[in-house]
């Protein structure tokens, strides 16, 4: 086996044990070593390495630029990890078509920057853009802060290339807007993390650049009263293209991290983002800030690129933020009905205080998508999965979801029987069986 993949790959087939280390990590706190790694260039190489997996059944682990927090990228069973890194070329930019066609391994924050320059946009941005490659946002199904008004990735692919895991080449999709001939398989892709198939191309939907952006950063007495106003922004008739929060706890672990006082007094974070043409978001600013007024203790608004920057700097921070607070943490992303969120948001806080552990909850409130981490030392594991347990069952009871943007892997697939029901459960795998007959692709994941 190692012979033909050798002959196939050449010096790209890597067995030493620093390279087989490398790709034994992700965003996950785990780590599993592979039995080899492979680099294709090209979707003939990969049917070939496909074919040869089914004839000596060993997994074949698709991966991006391992920045999955559920280990979807890593590789339990062993077998070969499958990075699509060197399939990185942006194949076109059409602006008449108003779409482009890219390789999964081209960045995302690379492929922003290529269609913006020609005043074109691709509004999904997950926190990871500048690091995570558009074929592991769609294999991941990523959303991002623009998810509010702009919807996620899955709403911009519009066709794609991908490998069975027979080694069959096909097509699915289209380039056109519109198109409702024969099942929706695109969509089956997206999100499917590697199981059904190996995405080697992609057609992207863009839009029109918008000429003018405003944000307002609005700090407040408690995190409950920010989903408030909120909410109060949608019934006002606004619709910002970005709605994040960070909680107490976030906005405590910033403020300790910069090792200045921000707001002292503030509790909470609101930001909002609003874009379009310049006397829309100029409306849109009198009219927010009219509808905020008696909710924060106070509100700063940034209309051009430097001073928008710096009122984002808290919400980049978080992730280094909250590193310091404990070494141990359980995150996830779930979403809730906007109606339910004030509700859930004092549940997670009172869930740390029953358990003494540190819960933080911040993102992307626009569209309902919270991530909560669970903050812990290494002694109190089993109370912080006791409390995860709390919050997920409260999450599936408010009519909400386990998983927004940040996919199964292994990590979460213990939760799936309390979302799905049996027969769903079933015909998901019913369809794995039939795309992956000998279960070779990301076995493990998902199911």
């Amino acid at each position: 086996m190692r012979k033909k993949l050798r002959q196939i790959l050449g010096k790209r087939f890597l067995e030493a044990p620093e390279d087989l280390k490398a790709y034994s990590v992700d965003a996950s706190p785990y780590n599993f070593l592979p039995e080899a790694v492979a680099l294709p260039v090209n979707a003939e190489e990969i049917a070939e390495i496909l074919r040869l997996a089914q004839q000596e059944n060993f997994p074949v682990i698709p991966r991006g630029a391992g920045t999955a927090t559920t280990g979807a990228s890593l590789a339990p069973q062993g077998g070969l990890v499958l990075s699509l890194l060197r399939l990185n070329r942006i194949i076109e930019i059409n602006q008449e078509d108003l779409v482009a066609v890219v390789e999964p391994g081209v960045f995302t924050g690379e492929f922003k920057r290529a269609v913006e320059e020609l005043g074109l946009f691709y509004p999904p941005d997950p926190a990871s853009y500048e690091f995570s490659t558009i074929g592991g946002n769609v294999a991941c199904g990523a959303g991002g802060p623009k998810g509010l008004k702009y919807g996620t990735t899955k709403d911009y692919v519009l066709g794609l290339e991908a490998v069975t895991a027979t080694g069959e080449i096909i097509f699915c999709g289209r380039r056109t807007m519109k198109g409702v001939v024969g099942y929706n398989l695109v969509h089956l892709f997206t999100g499917s993390e590697g199981t059904l198939g190996v995405i080697t191309k992609l057609i992207l939907k863009l839009i029109p650049k918008p000429p003018s952006q405003a944000t307002i950063a609005l700090w407040l007495e408690s995190t409950e009263k920010a989903a408030q106003a909120f909410l109060e922004i949608l019934k006002a008739g606004l619709f910002p293209s970005t709605a994040e929060l960070l909680d107490d706890t976030t906005l405590s672990a910033v403020k300790n991290l910069l090792k200045k006082e921000i707001h002292p007094k503030a509790q909470a974070l609101l930001l909002l983002e609003f874009d379009g043409a310049k006397k829309q978001v100029e409306e849109d600013l009198s009219e927010a800030q009219k509808t905020l007024s008696n909710f924060g203790m106070k509100l700063d608004i940034a209309v051009n690129k430097k001073e928008r920057e710096r009122l984002w700097q808290a919400r980049r921070l978080i992730s280094p933020a909250l590193k310091k607070i404990a070494p141990g943490k359980l995150a996830d992303d779930v979403v809730l009905p906007r109606s339910k969120l004030p509700e859930f948001l004092s549940f997670a806080k009172k869930i740390g205080e029953k358990y003494g552990l540190t819960v933080a909850c911040f993102g992307h409130l626009g569209d309902g998508n919270i991530h909560v981490n669970i903050l812990f030392e290494k002694e109190d594991e089993s109370k912080a999965r006791e409390a995860r347990n709390e919050i997920l069952n409260k999450v599936l009871a408010s009519c909400g979801t386990i998983s927004g943007e940040h996919g199964i892997g292994f990590t979460k697939k213990g939760f799936l029987p309390k979302e799905l029901s049996p027969e769903v459960l079933l015909l998901m795998k019913k369809i794995k069986e039939v795309f992956d007959p000998q279960n070779i692709l990301n076995p493990g994941k998902i199911f």
